[in-house]
């Protein structure tokens, strides 16, 4: 292993301690973790994957509007509103 330095601000290093408490792991472990989900969420999925992806949900959920092709920006503004 390669040892590092970093910086956490308290508030960071806070919620990191109780989390490593929580899940019984040290401190080390979980920030190895963390680089582990956000270096394997950086290389994404290939294009062909993606696709298959989108694929295979696509049609399995229904909205209960009959006419979301055509009015699919009307039915967003209306799910987005506050």
């Amino acid at each position: 292993m390669i040892r590092t330095q970093i910086q956490l601000t308290e508030e960071q290093a806070r919620r990191l301690r109780a989390l490593a408490v929580e899940r019984g792991v040290s401190l080390a472990e979980l920030i190895r973790q963390g680089v582990d989900a956000i270096t394997a969420s950086a290389q994404g999925a290939d294009a062909e994957t993606r696709r298959q992806r989108a694929l295979a949900v696509a049609g399995r959920f229904r909205s209960g509007h009959a006419d979301v092709s055509a009015e699919h920006d009307r039915h967003l503004a209306e799910a987005w509103q506050p």
